[in-house]
């Protein structure tokens, strides 16, 4: 049963573990989405989703919740694991009831499933790296989004895709590859198929893991070259202008109400 705050926290849900090396030396998932939470003057906790299928389970209240942040992880949505589906209901709640939500990954295409998107394989296939996204049209309004430049660098690994969004969600982000790279649904939940919390070091490792993988199956001659890592600074913003907006919508959810005559 995870621990309850006496004041809203800012949770991490943590869907899944990074390279266990690259864990060993640098930390995880949830370790790097911390660091990039940086100046929140919320709490943040950490709750494990794989644990939710215990017999004495209990989800943190709303009232116990300023937001969320859903990982990555190396599961595939589409395996539908009992935790998975019983995640995506909690998330369904939790979005219907005006909580700041930001999925990243994995995260990100879980969130759009429990919001009635569709996930599946990227018919194109893996998109590793370094790589270019572009701003949408609705960016310029969002309150996470709307100063980025029109494009930016950011890290991604992924074979899936969310290949539909949800009924009503606004296209925030995308590129050649991936036209569903940022969304957001209602007014506070959002999806990024990128990873804000890499940075060139862990993205590195990434493609280094992928590369030796292909020449452990014999498929060396592979074209990887399309595989650069560089610095992302603005994608990495995205973070603490979450743990920023999450902070300010608390403070509006519990300023007191002024009295009419």
């Amino acid at each position: 049963m995870p621990a309850i705050s006496a004041t809203p926290a800012l949770y991490i849900l943590k869907t899944g573990s990074t390279l266990p090396a690259l864990a060993a030396a640098h930390g995880d998932f949830e370790d790097w989405i911390t660091q990039g939470l940086t100046g929140t003057p919320l709490d943040i906790r950490v709750l494990d989703a794989h644990a939710c299928t215990a017999a004495n389970w209990q989800w943190p209240e709303r009232s116990a919740m300023a937001g969320l942040v859903i990982t990555g992880s190396h599961d595939m949505v589409t395996d539908g694991a009992d935790w998975c589906l019983r995640c995506e209901d909690w998330l369904r709640s939790l979005a219907e009831q005006d909580l700041p939500l930001l999925g990243i990954c994995f995260g990100h295409q879980l969130l759009a499933q429990a919001l009635g998107g569709q996930v599946a394989p990227h018919p194109a296939g893996l998109e590793l790296g370094t790589v270019p996204v572009d701003a949408q049209r609705a960016a310029a309004l969002d309150p996470l989004w709307h100063d980025l430049p029109a494009r930016f660098q950011a890290h991604a690994v992924h074979y899936q895709s969310v290949r539909r969004l949800p009924a009503g969600a606004q296209v925030l982000a995308a590129n050649p590859h991936e036209p569903h790279h940022g969304f957001r649904w209602g007014a506070h939940a959002w999806g990024v198929q990128f990873h804000p919390e890499f940075d060139a070091l862990v993205m590195q490792a990434y493609v280094d893991h992928v590369r030796h993988s292909l020449h452990s199956h014999a498929l060396s001659s592979a074209d990887t070259s399309e595989w650069p890592v560089c610095s992302t600074p603005w994608a990495a913003r995205l973070l603490p202008r979450f743990a920023h907006y999450a902070h300010q919508q608390l403070l509006t959810d519990t300023a007191p109400q002024s009295c009419t005559a």
